[in-house]
């Protein structure tokens, strides 16, 4: 299974999630004189009618989501689209579920009632798969940095590794994983040391464990003061909040 079949999985869960929650909190509350049901039938057919009804709008909102991206739009649209058949499984589960006998009369005055929920379950919906705000800065032109800088440095690597370009510096315990566009290698050094011969280069530590090289960083993603910094290679760094100030004034701000 791809990561996209995963998503999609994992986003099917937290729908029948919702609705086996709604379900659960209108059984509880009994509305339109369902409190007036035995305690088993109420929260059985509350059940059915969510899960189903609201799997039915789920699969229209699905469907529609490519040509109305608009999420709120959207809700309203499927809400009005989903009510005919929502409230036709509704009158069934009634006949079923509680013995009513179905009577086409009653239809009618059951779309009144199911289009407002209807509303509701889609709106709830939208609010959960809402667009996370995400700030994500774009790539700063900084100066590359001076073979000079790093002599001293590059001189603890292997031949194959000592004229790479330099991404990152993280610290393991006793010794640094050093991050190049030619590999991964580790050599023993204190990370403190690391840092005194990296100076004056152009790079800055942003974690208590890692040291990035300017030119590396392609993106800076902040949360609540701290954030995570995407280099390249595709590799992401962690950014502290002791050390975010120093992203911040190089231009990566949130």
């Amino acid at each position: 299974m791809g990561e996209a079949d995963r998503a999609s999985a994992r986003r099917w869960v937290v729908d029948l999630a919702v609705l086996v929650a709604i379900g659960l909190l209108m059984g509880f509350l009994g509305p339109f004189g369902s409190d007036q049901i035995p305690a088993p039938y109420r929260y059985a057919y509350w059940m059915s009618c969510m899960v189903v009804g609201g799997g039915i709008g789920f699969v229209l909102d699905r469907l529609l989501e490519t040509r109305l991206p608009h999420p709120w739009r959207r809700a309203l649209l499927v809400s009005v689209l989903m009510t005919p058949p929502v409230t036709l499984w509704v009158r069934t589960s009634e006949a079923v579920l509680l013995g009513d006998g179905f009577d086409w009369r009653d239809y009618a005055p059951l779309l009144i009632q199911v289009l407002p929920i209807s509303l509701a379950v889609m709106l709830v919906r939208a609010l959960v798969w809402r667009p996370r705000p995400t700030r994500i800065e774009t790539r700063t032109v900084v100066a590359p940095p001076t073979p000079e800088a790093e002599t001293a440095f590059r001189k603890r690597l292997s031949a194959r590794r000592r004229g790479a370009r330099l991404i990152a510096v993280e610290a393991h315990d006793h010794y640094l994983k050093v991050h190049t566009d030619a590999g991964e290698e580790l050599i023993t050094l204190r990370f403190a040391d690391a840092l005194a011969e990296l100076d004056k280069a152009h790079g800055w530590r942003i974690h208590r464990s890692w040291w990035v090289a300017a030119e590396a960083v392609e993106a800076v993603r902040w949360r609540r003061g701290t954030g995570e910094a995407r280099l390249a290679g595709g590799l992401v760094a962690p950014v502290s909040r002791t050390y975010a100030p120093v992203l911040k004034e190089a231009g990566w701000r949130g």
